[in-house]
Protein backbone atom coordinates (compact mmCIF):
# COMPACT_ATOMS: atom_id res chain seq x y z
CA UNK A 1 0.00 0.00 0.00
CA UNK A 2 1.30 3.46 -0.88
CA UNK A 3 0.25 5.07 2.37
CA UNK A 4 2.25 2.43 4.29
CA UNK A 5 5.44 3.36 2.44
CA UNK A 6 5.20 7.05 1.64
CA UNK A 7 3.75 9.75 3.95
CA UNK A 8 1.18 12.15 2.60
CA UNK A 9 -1.72 14.38 3.60
CA UNK A 10 -4.69 14.43 1.21
CA UNK A 11 -5.15 18.18 1.72
CA UNK A 12 -1.40 18.83 1.62
CA UNK A 13 -1.77 22.61 1.95
CA UNK A 14 -2.27 21.87 5.66
CA UNK A 15 1.39 20.78 5.83
CA UNK A 16 2.54 24.23 4.72
CA UNK A 17 0.26 26.01 7.18
CA UNK A 18 1.19 23.72 10.05
CA UNK A 19 4.96 24.04 9.56
CA UNK A 20 4.75 27.81 9.18
CA UNK A 21 2.93 28.04 12.51
CA UNK A 22 5.14 25.46 14.23
CA UNK A 23 8.03 27.89 13.85
CA UNK A 24 6.04 30.58 15.66
CA UNK A 25 4.25 28.65 18.41
CA UNK A 26 5.96 27.42 21.61
CA UNK A 27 7.07 23.79 21.56
CA UNK A 28 4.36 21.67 23.22
CA UNK A 29 4.94 18.72 25.53
CA UNK A 30 2.68 16.72 23.20
CA UNK A 31 1.58 17.69 19.69
CA UNK A 32 -2.11 16.79 19.88
CA UNK A 33 -5.21 17.53 17.83
CA UNK A 34 -6.07 20.19 20.43
CA UNK A 35 -2.66 21.82 19.92
CA UNK A 36 -3.16 21.66 16.16
CA UNK A 37 -6.58 23.30 16.39
CA UNK A 38 -6.09 25.74 19.27
CA UNK A 39 -2.46 26.83 19.08
CA UNK A 40 -1.86 26.46 15.36
CA UNK A 41 -5.38 27.40 14.28
CA UNK A 42 -5.86 24.37 12.04
CA UNK A 43 -9.35 23.22 12.91
CA UNK A 44 -11.65 20.53 11.55
CA UNK A 45 -10.96 17.13 10.08
CA UNK A 46 -8.89 18.22 7.07
CA UNK A 47 -5.66 18.98 9.00
CA UNK A 48 -5.87 15.86 11.21
CA UNK A 49 -3.55 13.75 9.00
CA UNK A 50 -0.80 16.32 9.64
CA UNK A 51 0.07 14.65 12.95
CA UNK A 52 0.81 11.18 11.51
CA UNK A 53 2.67 12.94 8.69
CA UNK A 54 4.90 14.74 11.22
CA UNK A 55 5.56 11.42 12.95
CA UNK A 56 6.50 9.72 9.69
CA UNK A 57 8.90 12.52 8.77
CA UNK A 58 10.65 12.58 12.14
CA UNK A 59 9.25 15.74 13.71
CA UNK A 60 7.27 13.86 16.36
CA UNK A 61 7.80 10.70 18.37
CA UNK A 62 5.18 7.95 18.34
CA UNK A 63 3.58 9.43 21.48
CA UNK A 64 3.30 12.87 19.89
CA UNK A 65 6.18 14.45 21.77
CA UNK A 66 8.37 16.75 19.64
CA UNK A 67 11.75 15.35 18.60
CA UNK A 68 15.11 17.08 18.42
CA UNK A 69 14.42 17.52 14.70
CA UNK A 70 11.24 19.46 15.57
CA UNK A 71 13.25 21.73 17.87
CA UNK A 72 15.94 22.32 15.26
CA UNK A 73 13.28 23.16 12.69
CA UNK A 74 12.09 26.00 14.94
CA UNK A 75 15.60 27.45 15.01
CA UNK A 76 15.89 29.85 12.02
CA UNK A 77 19.58 29.01 11.62
CA UNK A 78 18.92 25.26 11.45
CA UNK A 79 15.40 25.15 10.02
CA UNK A 80 16.33 24.44 6.41
CA UNK A 81 18.70 21.63 7.29
CA UNK A 82 16.13 20.08 9.62
CA UNK A 83 13.45 20.16 6.93
CA UNK A 84 15.85 18.58 4.43
CA UNK A 85 16.52 15.79 6.91
CA UNK A 86 12.77 15.31 7.36
CA UNK A 87 12.31 15.01 3.59
CA UNK A 88 15.08 12.43 3.30
CA UNK A 89 13.75 10.48 6.25
CA UNK A 90 10.08 10.47 5.33
CA UNK A 91 10.65 9.84 1.64
CA UNK A 92 13.54 7.41 1.86
CA UNK A 93 11.71 5.06 -0.54
CA UNK A 94 11.90 7.74 -3.25
CA UNK A 95 15.56 8.41 -2.52
CA UNK A 96 16.33 4.76 -3.11
CA UNK A 97 15.30 5.34 -6.73
CA UNK A 98 17.01 8.72 -7.16
CA UNK A 99 19.23 10.29 -4.53
CA UNK A 100 18.47 13.72 -5.99
CA UNK A 101 14.72 13.25 -6.13
CA UNK A 102 14.24 16.64 -4.45
CA UNK A 103 15.74 18.28 -7.55
CA UNK A 104 13.47 16.59 -10.06
CA UNK A 105 10.87 18.57 -12.03
CA UNK A 106 7.25 17.66 -11.35
CA UNK A 107 6.78 15.12 -14.19
CA UNK A 108 9.88 13.15 -13.16
CA UNK A 109 9.02 13.38 -9.46
CA UNK A 110 5.58 12.02 -10.24
CA UNK A 111 7.18 9.20 -12.23
CA UNK A 112 9.29 8.15 -9.25
CA UNK A 113 6.22 8.23 -6.99
CA UNK A 114 4.26 6.09 -9.46
CA UNK A 115 7.18 3.66 -9.64
CA UNK A 116 7.51 3.30 -5.87
CA UNK A 117 3.82 3.44 -4.93
CA UNK A 118 2.66 1.12 -7.70
CA UNK A 119 -0.46 3.22 -8.27
CA UNK A 120 -2.01 4.59 -11.47
CA UNK A 121 -0.40 7.85 -12.53
CA UNK A 122 -3.71 9.71 -12.28
CA UNK A 123 -4.45 8.39 -8.78
CA UNK A 124 -5.49 10.99 -6.21
CA UNK A 125 -3.01 9.36 -3.80
CA UNK A 126 -0.13 9.94 -6.21
CA UNK A 127 -1.19 13.58 -6.48
CA UNK A 128 -1.33 13.85 -2.67
CA UNK A 129 2.12 12.25 -2.25
CA UNK A 130 3.68 14.62 -4.79
CA UNK A 131 1.94 17.62 -3.20
CA UNK A 132 2.97 16.58 0.32
CA UNK A 133 6.58 16.04 -0.77
CA UNK A 134 6.69 19.49 -2.34
CA UNK A 135 5.01 21.10 0.67
CA UNK A 136 7.75 19.81 2.95
CA UNK A 137 10.50 20.39 0.39
CA UNK A 138 9.77 24.13 0.22
CA UNK A 139 11.10 24.51 3.78
CA UNK A 140 14.28 22.52 3.10
CA UNK A 141 17.86 23.57 2.45
CA UNK A 142 19.58 20.57 0.86
CA UNK A 143 22.93 22.36 0.70
CA UNK A 144 23.13 22.61 4.49
CA UNK A 145 25.27 20.02 6.32
CA UNK A 146 23.33 16.85 7.14
CA UNK A 147 22.97 16.02 10.83
CA UNK A 148 21.75 12.54 11.84
CA UNK A 149 19.65 13.37 14.91
CA UNK A 150 19.34 9.72 15.88
CA UNK A 151 23.12 9.39 15.94
CA UNK A 152 23.49 12.70 17.76
CA UNK A 153 20.98 11.56 20.37
CA UNK A 154 22.90 8.31 20.86
CA UNK A 155 26.11 10.30 21.39
CA UNK A 156 24.33 12.47 23.96
CA UNK A 157 23.23 9.34 25.85
CA UNK A 158 26.79 7.96 25.86
CA UNK A 159 28.19 11.29 27.05
CA UNK A 160 25.58 11.70 29.80
CA UNK A 161 26.14 8.13 30.97
CA UNK A 162 29.88 8.67 31.14
CA UNK A 163 29.38 11.93 33.03
CA UNK A 164 27.01 10.29 35.50
CA UNK A 165 29.42 7.44 36.07
CA UNK A 166 32.28 9.87 36.75
CA UNK A 167 30.14 11.97 39.08
CA UNK A 168 29.07 8.98 41.15
CA UNK A 169 32.63 7.59 41.24
CA UNK A 170 31.51 4.26 39.79
CA UNK A 171 34.38 1.81 39.57
CA UNK A 172 34.94 0.21 36.17
CA UNK A 173 35.68 -3.48 36.14
CA UNK A 174 37.04 -5.11 33.02
CA UNK A 175 37.44 -8.78 32.24
CA UNK A 176 39.93 -10.30 29.84
CA UNK A 177 40.07 -13.62 28.03
CA UNK A 178 43.56 -14.83 27.15
CA UNK A 179 44.08 -17.68 24.70
CA UNK A 180 47.41 -19.50 25.06
CA UNK A 181 49.02 -21.67 22.43
CA UNK A 182 51.37 -23.84 24.51
CA UNK A 183 54.35 -25.63 23.03
CA UNK A 184 54.15 -29.38 22.50
CA UNK A 185 56.33 -30.49 25.43
CA UNK A 186 56.07 -32.69 28.49
CA UNK A 187 58.57 -30.63 30.45
CA UNK A 188 56.65 -29.14 33.42
CA UNK A 189 59.37 -26.54 33.91
CA UNK A 190 58.44 -24.95 30.56
CA UNK A 191 54.80 -24.53 31.64
CA UNK A 192 55.83 -23.18 35.04
CA UNK A 193 58.04 -20.58 33.38
CA UNK A 194 55.25 -19.47 31.03
CA UNK A 195 52.65 -19.03 33.79
CA UNK A 196 55.16 -17.34 36.09
CA UNK A 197 55.91 -14.80 33.36
CA UNK A 198 52.19 -14.19 32.69
CA UNK A 199 51.51 -13.61 36.36
CA UNK A 200 54.39 -11.19 36.69
CA UNK A 201 53.27 -9.09 33.70
CA UNK A 202 49.50 -9.12 34.32
CA UNK A 203 49.73 -8.18 37.98
CA UNK A 204 52.46 -5.57 37.61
Amino acid sequence: MADAAIPYVPSYGAITRALERVREAPTPERFTQDFLATKLGLKGGTPRPVIPFLKRTGFLNADGSPTELYRRFRNPAASGAAAAEAVRRGYSALYEVNEYVHELPDPELKGVVVQVAGLPSESSTVRAIVGSFKALRQFADFDAPFVDTAEAHAEEIVESTATAAAASDVSLRLGYTINLHLPATSDVAVFNAIFKSLRAHLLS
